[in-house]
């Protein structure tokens, strides 16, 4: 029998489309003789949809009309597990409640990949694939990430934190906390996004205000952390559990600026290269550093991984000095561009063998989950007693 897999993307994030093109991959490379394959798109309005278009990337040029032929639908729990159900049936239309074994969530961002879809998950008790809600949460907040990552002993940047409305009500005291803990030059980004949105290289004084209010326009918390000058960004993914993980090969992202820009990452050089999603970027496989940092950094991923309690698959990107051959570990994507799927194939594993992979540890996380105890016997509420009057009758 096959496996009911339903694949979550889009949502409300400033990198909906990056997730659209993510997901379309995945699916396309899951094996038809295993899964049942059901997309579940979910609009910047937090609405889902499903239709057999969405396996199509063109379908996605008009969503309005994509819209019109799909049919929105909700999950619900009942006696057998978890459904997916039509929320307005249309007519001369038979839709029936749809069984599903596994959410492959494949979103990116704010509002999704953040913990939150995982969460809802955990309330409608399905299984799923990839980072539970608080190693998901953490991967996502920067500061968080570096506060983990320096209590593990593990090499990260120091920064300076704070909220838009500190820097807003009181300017020269947050730039000067910046200007004397960090100097120039440094990078502001947003404490919560990925995909590069809203970062700025700072070089001197004249840049900052600028660079923050760009970086507060995605969101509420901020960092401004030191630039590497002689830098070199190397990325390496992680698959597994916090049991069991390996690191794929190294790899260096090709730079058009100083600092990796969403563009460098999704546009690419073509509008067809640019449907490929990260897949598309410019890059060294394996990168051409040697072995002996090349293992370094696979190790430390490793660890990094567990220190979080990681699952799925992730990807981890490093800030190196070409200098000094340092290395930092700059920040975690949980539910990484197109899976990282390149980074794998370049390792040795097919994309459709690193879904299975996929597929198998979340199973696995649910069988453990399965063994543990979430209620406990107890007749409390027989004892409890409020009276006619309400809580001033309480024997409680």
């Amino acid at each position: 029998m096959k496996i009911s897999v339903a694949v979550f993307f889009g949502c409300r994030s400033v990198e909906h489309e990056v997730s659209i093109i993510s997901a379309v991959q995945a699916m396309r490379a899951m094996n038809a003789d295993r899964y049942d394959v059901t997309p579940v798109y979910v609009t910047k309005q937090g609405v889902m949809f499903t239709s057999k278009e969405m396996f199509k990337i063109e379908s996605f040029k008009d969503i309005d009309n994509l819209l019109g032929l799909s049919d929105e639908i909700t999950f619900i729990k009942k006696a057998g597990g978890v459904f997916m159900h039509p929320v307005n049936k249309k007519a001369f239309k038979k839709i029936k409640d749809t069984k599903i074994d596994l959410a492959f969530p494949i979103v990116h961002g704010t509002n999704c990949e953040d913990g939150t879809i995982a969460g809802y998950f955990e309330f409608l008790g399905l299984p799923y694939i990839g980072c539970d809600i608080i190693s998901a949460a953490v991967g996502m907040d920067k500061a968080v990430f570096k506060d983990v990552l320096k209590s593990k002993g593990l090499p990260v940047l120091d920064c300076v934190r704070f909220s838009s409305r500190e820097y807003m009500t009181d300017s020269k005291n947050t730039s000067d906390r910046i200007k004397n803990e960090v100097g120039f030059p440094l990078i502001i980004k947003p404490v919560n996004l990925g995909s590069s949105v809203g970062i700025s290289k700072v070089k001197d004084e004249s840049g900052l205000d600028e660079a923050i209010r760009l970086a507060a326009s995605f969101a509420d918390k901020i960092l401004a952390e030191r630039a590497v000058v002689n830098l070199r960004e190397i990325n390496c993914s992680v698959l597994g559990d916090a049991d069991d993980c390996v690191a794929s090969v190294c790899e260096e992202p090709i730079m058009h600026d100083e600092i990796l820009s969403y563009k460098d990452k999704y546009e690419g050089g073509s509008k067809s290269e640019a449907s490929k999603g990260m897949a598309s970027l410019g890059r060294k496989i394996p990168a051409d550093i040697s072995d002996e940092l090349s293992d370094k950094i696979r190790d430390i991923s490793c660890k990094i991984f567990k220190a979080i309690g990681a699952s799925g698959v992730v990807r981890i990107d490093y800030l190196l000095d070409d200098k000094t051959k340092d290395v930092y570990a700059n920040e975690i994507n949980t539910i990484p561009g197109s899976l990282a799927f390149y980074l794998w194939e370049a390792t040795g594993l097919k994309y459709g063998d690193l879904i299975d992979k996929l597929v198998d540890t979340a199973f696995r996380r649910e069988r453990k989950r399965e063994n543990l105890k979430f209620t406990i016997d107890t007749n409390i509420l027989s004892g409890i007693s409020f009276g006619s009057k309400g809580s001033k009758g309480s024997k409680f």
